[in-house]
């Protein structure tokens, strides 16, 4: 991995911690109100520290079934008209 700032790969692998030693995760935006209010369902998240510029950089830990949920929307999805006008399942790949 490279430093997004300056790329050199220098980089110090660690956790963000809060003050109370909790350590912060991410929270899909689509989660459901009572597991944002719980914090049920975090992803972690894994800090970068560059040892050259000093810059720090975030990556989340999502799982296998992240990838399979938000993969599904990727690439060009078929305008309303498809949509309407298309049999049941055959716009499914």
């Amino acid at each position: 991995m490279k430093c997004a700032a300056c790329g050199s790969t220098a980089l110090v692998g660690g956790k963000i911690v809060g003050e109370d030693g909790s350590v912060i995760g991410f929270q899909p935006g689509d989660a459901p109100w009572l597991k944002r209010i719980f914090a049920v369902g975090n992803r972690g998240i894994r800090a970068y520290g560059c040892l050259h510029c000093e810059h720090l950089q975030l990556s989340v830990e999502f799982s296998e079934s992240d990838l399979e949920q938000y993969q599904q929307f990727e690439g060009e999805q078929p305008n309303v008209l498809e949509r309407i006008n298309s049999e049941p399942g055959e716009l499914n790949g």
